[in-house]
């Protein structure tokens, strides 16, 4: 069965990030057009995406020549190169297109981004900095931060809750976490709730302050 394609997505530069935001995309149904200076780049991607230019995608013609208008959203994925960053970003805003995503390497990029036209602005590496950091205490398995101040994050059942119902363990009450769900060996994910038993060896996800978090995986 095939699946169904979604509106289509300008996808404008193919290194490491742009290139998993397309191949995503394509993944989930929609067609995506990646267009790249690079020819190499345009040559490696063209058998997995819908379609795939070489095109210098800094001037509006050259946009209005492959239909963007009509787009659902842009992704300027462009990080080593600012001023073609910004003038993608500028293009694309002055064809009203009204989802425009852009990649910037830092603050200052992101705030000309932001004036320029950018819907919403992202930091790739320093997110995925952010999340290896996390990881590195071996307690947290997986982690995805919202702002600077909360997550969801799965981990290890800490030794202190195993075995108690979790009204018993109270760890909204004691912890400031809210444990979301549990995922145990060799079964599937089941929702908690205030009669869910932690058995050894579970793995909780929990939601809450950063900081709370990393406490309470340590307790």
């Amino acid at each position: 069965m095939s699946v169904e394609k979604r509106k289509p997505v300008l996808v404008i530069g193919l290194g490491r990030f742009g290139a998993a935001v397309a191949l995503t995309l394509e993944r989930m149904g929609h067609e995506v057009l990646g267009a790249d200076v690079n020819a190499r780049r345009v040559q490696e991607f063209a058998p997995e995406l819908t379609k795939v230019v070489e095109a210098d995608c800094t001037q509006t013609g050259t946009l209005e020549n492959l239909g963007v208008a009509d787009f659902e959203a842009a992704v300027v994925a462009i990080g080593s190169d600012i001023e073609a960053s910004v003038l993608s970003v500028l293009a694309l805003s002055d064809l009203g297109l009204t989802n425009i995503w852009a990649k910037a390497v830092n603050q200052k990029h992101a705030r000309i981004l932001e004036r320029t036209g950018a819907h919403h602005v992202v930091f790739p590496e320093q997110r995925m900095g952010e999340r290896v950091a996390h990881l590195l205490n071996e307690r947290l398995l997986d982690f995805i931060s919202f702002g600077s101040e909360f997550a969801i994050a799965r981990l290890a059942a800490p030794e202190r809750i195993v075995g108690l119902p979790l009204v018993t363990s109270e760890c909204r009450k004691k912890y400031n976490v809210t444990v979301v769900g549990v995922k145990r060996r060799d079964e599937d994910f089941i929702h908690a709730v205030p009669d869910t038993i932690i058995f050894p060896e579970d793995e909780l996800v929990v939601s809450g302050r950063i900081d709370d978090i990393e406490r309470f995986s340590a307790i």
